[in-house]
Parts: structure tokens; sequence; C-alpha cells
């Protein structure tokens, strides 16, 4: 909610007019867009990443269990 909150706030700024409107929709455009793309990094991107390192985390585990298990079954 506070990213969408700054979205939002910085929408004026985007649609500046008068002097200094160059400046401010310079800035007003990077915010828009920076905060939109780390929102949806953030909420998607993130987990979705987490989600696949954890279950390579749990592959790798497997894989050196049953390796022990061998190694102690040809002995």
């Amino acid at each position: 909610m506070t990213a969408f909150t700054c979205v939002l706030g910085v929408l004026p700024m985007l649609f500046a007019s008068g002097a200094g409107a160059a400046s401010r929709k310079a800035v007003g455009t990077t915010m828009f867009f920076g905060m939109n793309a780390a929102t949806i990094f953030g909420i998607f991107l993130i987990p979705a990443l987490y989600v696949f390192f954890q279950r390579i985390r749990e592959k790798v585990k497997r894989r050196i269990k049953a390796m022990g298990r061998k190694a102690r079954a040809a002995q």
C-alpha cells in the first residue's frame, strides 16, 4: 500500500505544467515507473525466486543423502 500511495502521489508530477515542468516530469516519470517495477519485483519475483532456490536446495540435499547411503552400502 505504501508503494501504491507513492505512485499516486507522484502522478501530479507526471502531468506538471508551467515553470520547471520538464524537471518535474523527469523526476515523476522515474519515480512512477521505478516504484511500479520495484513493487512488481517485490510481490511476484522475489517469492518465485525463493521457491525456485528452495527446490534446488532440497534436490541437492536428497542427492547428498542418496550418495551417503550408496557409500555406506558399498562398504
